[in-house]
């Protein structure tokens, strides 16, 4: 395409100058000629008077002598015979007989070729007896074409500059539209390899940018739709594992027999399972968290404790719930605060022993809303590894990807989750969701500050 604009200019550029440059060479050559047989003409006009008085040789040649063309030998005065006078031919001539006569004929001036090269002019006086004299004046060739190769050259000089000039515009045009088309391919050849951090800068012609923008708008949407997808198939698996963990208790509770440890055995296998779909579905997705709508952190915990309730009661656990009775809303969507509470109160049920009480607590703090999950558990020995993201699968029986639920739902609005010890002599998970600007910068500065210890 480069190579195609540029060829084209240099066609276009080549048929202008041809088209303006030859003609003005020969309108320039033109004029030199005229030039030249003009200054011919008046040099012959100043021998008019001396014709229309005398005919002497002597005075003639004396006058043709004192004009520049008869000093440079370049004048010829050829007078007929009048009466009983010979004819007087005053200088050498270089037309020869018959054109001064052809010329004496037809009353006019006439031009004709010279053998040594160059021309001339001849031209007709009328005398005082009514006979007509004839001045020749030789008009070399230097002096006809004088200038015009000077004049051929600039011509010459200026349509190559055009013409160059216009290849390298073309060129440079064709670059400019090149490279974006170049750029948009390579990074589409990029984005179909699988590399989906493939961008393309947003500049060149409008037409270009126009492409640049829909083409990294589709990879965007492309990156979120591969990471909605990924993140779906991780959070639905980890949200089997409420299920599961009912399963597990009540698998627990068929006593012994070969019945009892297939059906304890078919759970463990189906948890393993979907602990790898969860690790494997983690291990590619985008850290990309997409907030709904918001809802009402109390009307969703209210919800979910009636879930988890009926479990309770079988082992035996004192729930106490504070802060719910009120609307607390908070922008993050339901479907993502169930999975964080469901996560959190599975972890309860799955590492804590029976008729061990637990807590949930709502507290809104103006710029942000704190949801307490806290038990009275053996706690965690190692609250940074537990917030770990992921388990590489060292830990049996536990992905490490709860937490991670969780953290996720509060990072999306600039808060963050602490792990501490909580008033029941347990563990306490602390939920930070930020609701505006300034409680977002001050998680980020919290979390910066935990980090940096």
């Amino acid at each position: 395409m480069r190579w195609a604009l540029v060829k084209v200019c240099l066609a276009v550029t080549a048929m202008v100058v041809v088209a303006f440059a030859v003609p003005l060479g020969l309108v320039v050559q033109e004029m030199a000629s005229d030039r030249a047989f003009s200054n011919a003409e008046r040099q012959a006009a100043t021998m008019g008077p001396t014709l229309s008085i005398t005919t002497d040789p002597v005075q003639l040649r004396k006058a043709v002598e004192s004009t520049q063309m008869g000093a440079a030998g370049r004048m010829a005065v050829h007078v007929p015979a009048i009466g009983d006078d010979a004819p007087v031919d005053i200088g050498d001539g270089w037309a020869g007989e018959h054109a001064v006569t052809q010329t004496r004929k037809m009353g006019r001036a006439t031009t004709a070729k010279v053998s040594g090269g160059g021309s001339a002019l001849l031209q007709p006086t009328a005398l005082g007896s009514g006979d007509i004299a004839v001045i020749e004046i030789h008009v070399p060739e230097s002096e006809v074409s004088n200038g015009v190769a000077t004049a051929w050259m600039v011509l010459a000089g200026v349509g190559l500059a055009l013409i160059v000039g216009s290849v390298a515009v073309a060129d440079r045009l064709g670059a400019r539209l090149v490279r974006p088309a170049e750029r948009l391919a390579d990074a589409a050849h990029q984005l179909g390899e699988g590399r989906l951090g493939a961008r393309v800068p947003e500049d060149g012609p409008k037409e270009l940018r126009s492409a640049a923008v829909a083409f990294n708008s589709m990879a965007d949407q492309v990156v979120e739709l591969l990471a909605n997808e990924r993140e779906l198939a991780a959070d639905l698996s980890h949200r089997l594992r409420t299920p599961l963990t009912v399963l597990r208790l009540n698998a627990a509770s068929l006593g012994n027999g070969p019945a009892a440890d297939h059906t304890r055995a078919a759970v463990e296998q189906l948890e393993r399972e979907v602990d790898t779909i969860i690790r494997t579905a983690r291990e590619q997705r985008s850290p990309h968290t997409s907030v709904g709508a918001g809802c009402d952190a109390s009307e969703v915990i209210r919800d979910r404790m009636d879930f988890w309730s009926a479990l309770a009661e079988d082992e035996g656990r004192e729930v106490r719930l504070a802060g719910v009775d009120r609307t607390v809303r908070i922008p993050v969507a339901r479907a993502e605060l169930v999975a964080a509470l469901d996560a959190m109160l599975g972890n309860v049920f799955r590492h804590t022993p029976e008729n061990t009480p637990f807590a949930v607590d709502v507290h809104d703090a103006g710029d942000a809303v704190i949801v307490l999950v806290s038990d009275a558990g053996p706690g965690i020995d190692d609250p940074d590894a537990a917030l770990r993201r992921g388990n590489d699968g060292g830990r049996d029986g536990s992905t490490g990807l709860g937490l991670d639920i969780v953290r996720r739902v509060a990072e999306s609005t600039g808060g963050d989750v602490r792990l501490g010890r909580s008033v029941l002599g347990g563990t306490e998970v602390r939920v930070w969701i930020a609701l505006d600007g300034r409680a977002r910068g001050e998680a980020r500065r919290s979390r910066r500050k935990r980090r940096g210890d």
